[in-house]
């Protein structure tokens, strides 16, 4: 069966029911867990001309490290109360590259993740991480909504 799981998170409250089904599931089956979350690079956040209302990208990167370590302690302690093995990556690339890339180099052989379920063109328009995880991923992926 699957013995390393990675839990992909936003932090989002549909995230988090993902979280502990990730978490519960690894208790029951005896697996270790990764947890991961994605910081989107400086310039995909950026748009168009610099202007007088632009984050500085220190200020960026500091606000962003802040989130995804509250987003990762968070996880971590869950783990932690549920006695389940568990260990936390903050990585800054696009979501879906992230994820795929943490699972492959981690060895893990099952993702776990939300979908934030978008449909028409807010799907087209915003994208799915989802499907582009399902569609790259080489292991199986569960989804939770």
């Amino acid at each position: 069966m699957f013995k390393h799981l990675l839990i992909a998170t936003d932090g989002s409250v549909l995230a988090e029911k993902a979280e502990m089904i990730g978490l519960e599931l690894a208790k029951q089956i005896g697996a270790c867990v990764t947890v991961v979350t994605a910081t989107e690079p400086w310039l995909a956040m950026t748009m168009g001309e610099p202007s007088a209302f632009d984050f500085p990208v220190g200020d960026f990167e500091k606000i962003a490290t802040r989130h995804a370590t509250q987003i990762l302690t968070r996880v971590s302690e869950l783990a932690a109360k549920l006695q389940v093995s568990c260990e936390t990556v903050h990585v800054r690339d696009f979501p879906s590259e992230a994820i795929i890339e943490t699972a492959r180099v981690r060895r893990c052989d099952l993702i776990i993740m939300a979908s934030h379920g978008r449909r028409g063109l807010h799907s087209v328009l915003l994208g799915s991480q989802v499907q582009r995880v399902i569609a790259v991923s080489p292991v199986s992926v569960l989804v939770c909504h």
